[in-house]
């Protein structure tokens, strides 16, 4: 299985957020939407770096009273770990578990194509799993499809 069969099915829908906007803002969104990363893009749509639950608190720690305002770009991260569509889940994640992340942005060339979690990659893999010992089984017992 690989990155585009999980966006198939979850779709690619990306939530960013620009540099400009607040700490703030962000909490609001990532809140909103229920998701535990925004994509920071420029005014052009090109991906500049991601924002975290974690930056955010990571940040709160450091400065307290401040972090309302501020912005998105003085926080996030910016050394971008990517994946491609064809990226296969065992490789995504072992990049994912390497590098610490939780969330990550697939890309096409400069073009964001979609984002995933790594309960988008458990979930599929344990999917993956089961039709694989269900194939199995049925192979031991002789049943064809």
């Amino acid at each position: 299985m690989r990155i585009s069969d999980i966006l198939r099915k979850k779709g690619s829908h990306v939530v960013t957020i620009q540099p400009q906007k607040t700490v703030w803002d962000a909490i609001q969104i990532l809140n909103e939407h229920r998701i535990g990363a925004a994509v920071v893009t420029d005014a052009d749509g090109r991906v500049v770096g991601i924002i975290s639950e974690r930056d955010i608190l990571q940040a709160a720690a450091k400065q307290r009273e401040s972090i309302k305002g501020t912005a998105v770009a003085d926080i996030m991260s910016t050394d971008l770990v990517i994946g491609v569509a064809e990226d296969r889940l065992d490789y995504v994640m072992g990049v994912m578990t390497q590098n610490r992340i939780r969330h990550l942005p697939v890309m096409n060339g400069e073009e964001l194509i979609g984002i995933v979690s790594i309960g988008d990659v458990v979930n599929a893999s344990l999917q993956q799993t089961k039709f694989e010992n269900r194939r199995l089984k049925d192979y031991i017992h002789g049943v064809t499809h």
